[in-house]
């Protein structure tokens, strides 16, 4: 292979730089002449789960670039590059996630071999896995048992995550961008007829979407769902629960509803895919905790964590793209969707003026 930039002919190896990788792997029960075949497939496993993890960043950091901008045309390709490049990140982590497969082919006595040589590193340790979290939008404040990041990291490594928490995390942008979404201007709804009943006093879209969906609720669904949260979700009122603004998750609801007009599809698309992602993170939790509990019980992880009850509660409490998946209670089927004004209507169309 020769590359006409460099005049420098490539050799496979030397390009990959296979000498450095394929000498990487180092089993501890080697270097102490003890028997542990399996070591070596833990080490090249969770090896591949960093580089894998490296790609993940890279493509993070090229849509967070995009998202750093004030305005996103929808039109352009920044959107279907995001979205494209969202779509990898979804594929590799069904990758991960199906990597413990190959993992689970390790009984707990293989693991046993050498998992005391292991002591005091561990997964929890993984900077690159803590500086994504952080990038896409996790808090130290908001972490399942937050101290050990203060006991298990190293310094450095606690002030590598802390330093990323003072830059715009991608949940940030995508909140920004959605409040952008320029479709609540009143230039396009001053006609727009509310139902009888529905309140005067909010925007008419949203004063109609409400009447309607709560006049389709049904004897046990009254029961169970509290208007009030509705109100808390999308217009701030009462007690706030949501990580983002009520404005971003209207945009995010109307471009689930409307998602069948031209121009709603990449956001749609978009969204929808760091939802996949947010369920493929919890799986892959999931998928680990399982493995801990078959591996070694209740007993400690070897960096010094409760093990797989640590990870349950790491798999319950760091979604985070949480806020969008409540919005599903508040849908109504297309046939019930207030009929958008017509200026309104043109706008999410294509148009070749």
């Amino acid at each position: 292979m020769k590359n006409s930039y460099t005049q420098k002919e490539q050799y496979y190896g030397e390009y990959l730089g296979l000498d450095k990788i394929l000498s990487a792997q180092l089993p501890e029960s080697e270097a102490r002449g003890i028997d542990a075949h399996d070591e070596m497939l833990f080490i090249i496993i969770h090896q591949t789960y960093e580089l894998w993890f490296k790609q993940i960043m890279h493509e993070l950091n090229s849509i967070l670039d995009i998202f750093q901008a004030t305005s996103i045309n929808d039109n352009a390709p920044s959107l279907q590059i995001a979205v494209h490049r969202t779509n990898r990140i979804v594929e590799i982590w069904k990758l991960l996630v199906s990597q413990v497969d190959v993992l689970e082919t390790m009984t707990p006595m293989d693991f046993l071999d050498f998992r005391d040589l292991l002591t005091p590193a561990s997964g929890f340790q993984s900077v690159q896995f803590r500086e994504l979290e952080t990038k896409l939008g996790l808090k130290m404040e908001n972490r399942h048992e937050k101290r050990y990041y203060e006991h298990q990291l190293c310094p450095v490594h606690v002030e590598q995550i802390k330093a990323l928490e003072h830059k715009e995390s991608f949940l940030e942008l995508l909140e920004q961008w959605l409040e952008r979404i320029p479709i609540w201007s009143l230039e396009y709804w001053d006609n727009f007829e509310l139902p009888e009943g529905a309140p005067k006093d909010i925007h008419p879209f949203w004063a109609t979407y409400r009447h309607t969906y709560e006049s389709g609720l049904v004897s046990e669904e009254l029961a169970a769902i509290n208007m009030n949260d509705f109100d808390s979700l999308f217009f701030g009122k009462g007690e706030q629960t949501t990580r983002l603004s009520p404005r971003s998750l209207q945009a995010a609801l109307f471009i689930t509803l409307y998602r069948d007009y031209p121009l709603m599809q990449m956001p749609y698309q978009f969204l929808s895919k760091w939802l996949e992602i947010d369920e493929l993170m919890a799986n892959w939790r999931y998928r680990h905790m399982s493995m801990v509990r078959r591996m070694i019980g209740m007993r400690v992880g070897t960096g010094g964590s409760t093990g797989a009850n640590y990870l349950k509660g790491a798999m319950e409490k760091h979604h985070i793209f949480g806020d969008f998946t409540r919005i599903t209670t508040y849908l109504i089927p297309r046939a019930k969707l207030p009929k958008l004004p017509k200026v309104l209507e043109q706008k999410l169309r294509f148009s070749a003026k």
